[in-house]
């Protein structure tokens, strides 16, 4: 019963990942793809290559393009520095570890830390000063007569 709710969550999720990736909206494609003059997104960019690729874009949607197809001819042409997202495999795959890993790290070394402190901490008691030498009396006297005149 698990199994088959698990698959048609999946099978829902999946037709409409499927659908845009056979009928893009340029919308969709601008958020996903960078202007390569001033490395923003160019549903937010206003330069004239922004704008000739979205022009690009527009012809190759009413064309019937997939998105791959337009996102692939748009990095042949730019770079791979196009996409907003790194690819997840090669070079790309670092930029989606890198940040994953150095959390991890992050978690393991406050963790320790934590657990050190933890575990070497003797509470909120005083230290035991049973080690040191008593103080002479006039001078225990003459702390205590300093301590009283500021009480």
């Amino acid at each position: 019963m698990r199994f088959a709710a698990a698959l048609l969550v999946a099978l829902a999720l999946a037709a409409p990942a499927a659908a845009s990736e056979e009928r893009p909206t340029p919308a969709e494609l601008e958020s996903e793809l960078v202007c390569p003059v001033c490395e923003s997104t160019l549903d937010t960019s206003n330069a004239p290559v922004a704008l000739r690729m979205k022009a690009f874009i527009r012809e190759r949607v009413a064309a019937g393009d997939t998105k791959s197809e337009i996102k692939s001819a748009l990095v042949d042409q730019f770079g791979p520095a196009v996409l907003a997202v790194p690819p997840r495999r090669g070079f790309g795959l670092i930029a989606w570890l890198l940040p994953l890993t150095g959390l991890a790290l992050g978690v393991v070394v406050v963790g320790a830390l934590a657990w050190r402190w933890s575990h070497t901490r003797s509470g909120d008691e005083l230290p035991d000063d049973s080690g040191a030498p008593p103080l002479d009396p006039a001078l225990e006297r003459r702390v205590d007569d300093e301590l009283a005149r500021y009480e």
